[in-house]
């Protein structure tokens, strides 16, 4: 089985939920996992935001994560970033914001979280989607159902 073929790519359209209250759930259970996670976006504003954003998400809890301008990439359970390295050893990639790399070996996981109300959002995702499957990953498609749980739809 080549290394492509393991890569498992997860494409979430957000259409009910922002990025904000979707994100640090689907963290946690990287962790919880025992994967360490980078997350790649798409502009150094939303990597502060973001940055920001997991330490205060929830009264009693944080997401122990950081970036490389930090000092300490290696040591990050969660790297946040703007390029393709992986720093931290991370088997969990993130891609936000039209963030993207042309080859999506080496990861046990790839999650694709893209807005399914901006075009140009929807017009990557559906590019990323026919690049994951030309190189023989495996790809599944998530929409929010009614109910607002996250139902498998490809």
């Amino acid at each position: 089985m080549s290394e492509a073929a393991t890569t498992e790519v997860l494409f979430y359209h957000l259409e009910r939920q922002p990025l904000e209250r979707m994100l640090p759930s689907l963290l946690q259970r990287t962790l919880e996992r025992g994967w360490r996670a980078v997350v790649q976006v798409g502009s150094a504003e939303r990597l502060d935001a973001i940055d920001a954003h997991l330490w205060t998400f929830a009264e009693d809890s944080f997401l122990p994560h950081g970036t490389a301008k930090e000092g300490t990439p290696d040591r990050q359970p969660i790297l946040l970033t703007l390029g393709e390295e992986n720093e931290n050893g991370a088997g969990v990639r993130f891609l936000l914001d039209g963030a993207d790399m042309q080859t999506y070996a080496g990861y046990a996981r790839i999650v694709v979280i893209f807005d399914g109300r901006d075009g140009d959002a929807l017009a990557l995702a559906r590019s990323q989607w026919q690049r994951v499957k030309a190189q023989g990953c495996k790809a599944t498609y998530w929409r929010q159902g009614d109910t607002g749980r996250w139902e498998q739809k490809a």
